[in-house]
């Protein structure tokens, strides 16, 4: 059994990834084997504050060690989980336990400015040590169902995605909630994507890219009026929509993570998560200059 643990308290993600893994409070069909969370150190935000000590009361019930420091994880674990909802912080958090050789997940978003994903993937790639960052969006069975044209759709010739895209200053722009829509848009498109324009209202943001091989693609961020998630599918047989449940989101994620950890193998190659930020990022300054359009380069 791996054991894990949980740098910063400021997310449900905390809670919930621990009942799946601890198979505790929740239903058997969305257990995960293979590892569990021991120990987890509160942390602090910038954002969400009031949620640390509601979610250290309820780790603790569910026999969760709870430690002061990060370097107090060292030697109790086996892997990481930074669940810092601050993508901003996420440099910090996570570069002391690459340093030290160890399987790290980071939760979304990767980081906040290129340079951050840079540094940490760097270090990653460098000494080959299993690093991933991922919205559970990427593994809904909607999404995956339909990845690398396998649906009835045929070849995918253009996509578009939409989700809640609330926003704070420190995940500014799409890395705060638009992160969701952005991963489910790579994830059916792939990467390759070369320029975008971005047009960002108080009620919406639209983001249009263009990939190299000239399909081209978009996301609406949704922050007024309903808000769920889906995606439009452009085929070479068919043109489908289709929403996006959450059901099973965390328990997917979770299979894939867990599994990383198990086999040193990473699911998603690092430089589609550096071209998933360098977009947010250049999406951000397009946005920023009245929607100009943006080259993206990593």
């Amino acid at each position: 059994m791996i054991r894990l643990g949980i740098v910063d308290f400021d997310t449900s993600h905390a809670i919930e990834f621990t009942k799946r893994l601890n198979h505790i409070d929740i239903a058997q069909d969305q257990w995960v084997d293979g590892a569990k969370v021991v120990a987890g150190v509160p942390g602090r935000s910038q954002i969400s504050p009031e949620s640390i000590a509601k979610n250290t009361e309820q780790l603790r019930k569910y026999g969760v060690e709870i430690l002061d420091n990060p370097a107090d994880l060292f030697g109790k674990i086996d892997a990481v989980l930074i669940e810092s909802v601050d993508g901003s912080v996420h440099l910090d958090r996570a570069m002391p336990f690459l340093k030290r050789g160890m399987s790290t997940y980071v939760d979304k978003p990767f980081a906040c400015s290129l340079a951050d994903a840079k540094a940490l993937a760097k270090v990653a790639m460098d000494q080959h040590i299993p690093l991933m960052s991922s919205s559970s969006l990427r593994y809904a069975p909607e999404v995956v169902a339909a990845k690398d044209g396998k649906g009835v759709v045929g070849k995918i010739i253009g996509v578009s995605t939409y989700g809640p895209s609330l926003t704070h200053p420190r995940n500014p722009g799409l890395f705060h909630y638009g992160i969701h829509p952005v991963e489910m848009l790579f994830t059916l498109m792939g990467t390759g994507c070369k320029r975008l324009t971005c047009v960002s209202e108080p009620g919406a943001e639209v983001t249009t890219g263009v990939w190299a091989d000239g399909r081209v693609a978009s996301i609406r961020g949704i922050r007024d009026g309903q808000a769920d998630y889906g995606f439009t599918l452009f085929g070479s047989k068919a043109v489908k929509t289709e929403g996006v449940s959450t059901q099973f989101i965390y328990r997917e994620l979770l299979k894939k993570i867990v599994q990383m950890f198990e086999t040193k193998e990473v699911p998603i190659d690092l430089r589609e998560t550096l071209e998933i930020v360098a977009f947010i990022e250049a999406a951000k300054t397009s946005a920023e200059a009245g929607g100009a359009p943006v080259s993206i380069v990593i």
